[in-house]
């Protein structure tokens, strides 16, 4: 049994990807024997209970000096950049000889790298590129991630593990009464990297008969207003709506009153979002700053360029199919996911991973 303390800046499931994948990671992992305890850097642990109940993991609300200090643990998992807490983390894992894996989760990607460009390069300098230097592992979840981590480390060798998706049982998917409108949903943070002003833009353009576009997800430094302006600007009042946060119950029922599901992103490091939306036989649009070059592979979604024209010309051949056709596409992806990205799969990976780490802690 490996004793692993699992980190992340939130777990609380409105938060996004990260905070559903490092969690149900956590779950996977107590179900092969490990002794999983598990840190949020916003004290919100706790959030990850409601992902299994039953599963046989540790909360913890400790300080992290003093969590760290407790000298039980034979791997540290850390996940994301940027935030001071992961400086302190560096620090006491290099003083107690305790090995880290250090999941990068999209942050050193260009967009996100750019963003808040100032505030980054002072971070780097000070704790943020000593801390990648002295993981023992990188971890990426795209190929695309493994070649930035490689630009800026050529000596490193990334791990690449995906993230894992649950496969939820499914009734067969009903297709909306006669005369209601089909669903294109979108779920995810109300941010500019995701692409959502190009979303609305294309969707002015087109307006689809027969379909409306919802939003769903938590607002981030009052991007929703803005969105909701330029909603109001194009006439899409009546074809566009915006919803809140979703987990639950209600994340479920929004996945299963859409015929399409819309990742519009700059960039991704993963797009845990678009997995989850095949998992419950969605067909995808994204963009090519996704690492989901599989949706055209298996012909179950849109894989298309992160520019307006792009988006629209997706969406235009999108909204054009049949219900029988979107129900088709989806029923492919929900397959394929079940094949590459079932969770004890992953769950695997990560464990083997972990002993590697512990047996050759030198970064590698």
């Amino acid at each position: 049994m490996t004793e692993i303390l699992l980190l992340n800046p939130s777990f609380r499931l409105e938060q996004g990807g990260p905070a559903y994948s490092v969690g149900r990671l956590g779950v996977a992992l107590a179900a092969l024997g490990h002794r999983v305890t598990v840190w949020a850097a916003d004290g919100s642990a706790g959030a990850v209970r409601a992902l299994d109940p039953d599963a046989g993991i540790i909360l913890s609300d400790a300080p992290i000096a003093e969590l760290l200090g407790e000298g039980r643990w034979d791997i540290v998992h850390d996940n994301g950049l940027w935030l001071p807490y992961g400086a302190r983390v560096a620090r006491l894992c290099r003083a107690r000889a305790i090995p880290r894996l250090l999941s990068v989760r999209g942050m050193l990607q260009p967009w996100a790298w750019n963003h808040r460009r100032w505030k980054k390069r002072i971070a780097w300098a000070f704790y943020q590129r000593r801390g990648l230097e002295s993981a023992a592992r990188l971890h990426a979840t795209s190929e695309e991630e493994v070649a930035r981590i490689r630009e800026l480390f050529p000596a490193r060798r990334p791990l690449l593990i995906a993230n894992g998706i649950d496969i939820p049982d499914l009734p067969t998917r009903a297709h909306p009464p006669e005369g209601e409108p089909r669903i294109a949903l979108f779920l995810g943070r109300l941010h500019p990297v995701k692409g959502l002003a190009m979303l609305v833009e294309a969707w002015a353009r087109l307006r689809p008969a027969g379909w409306k576009l919802r939003l769903v997800g938590p607002d981030e430094d009052g991007y929703r207003a803005e969105l909701e302006a330029q909603i109001t600007a194009a006439g899409l009042s009546e074809h566009v709506a915006i919803a809140g946060p979703a987990s639950g119950a209600e994340k479920q029922a929004h996945f299963a009153a859409a015929s399409l599901f819309l990742l519009p992103s700059y960039t991704e490091n993963f797009g845990i979002a678009a997995a989850e939306a095949l998992a419950h036989g969605l067909p995808v649009v994204t963009t090519t700053g996704t690492p989901w070059r599989v949706l055209e592979e298996q012909g179950c979604g849109w894989w298309v360029a992160p520019e307006t024209d792009a988006i629209a010309a997706a969406l235009d051949e999108a909204t054009a199919l049949p219900d029988t056709r979107l129900a088709a596409m989806g029923a492919t992806g929900r397959s394929w996911v079940a094949d590459h990205l079932h969770w004890p799969a992953i769950a695997k990976q990560f464990s083997d991973a972990y002993a590697v780490a512990i047996a050759n802690p030198a970064p590698a």
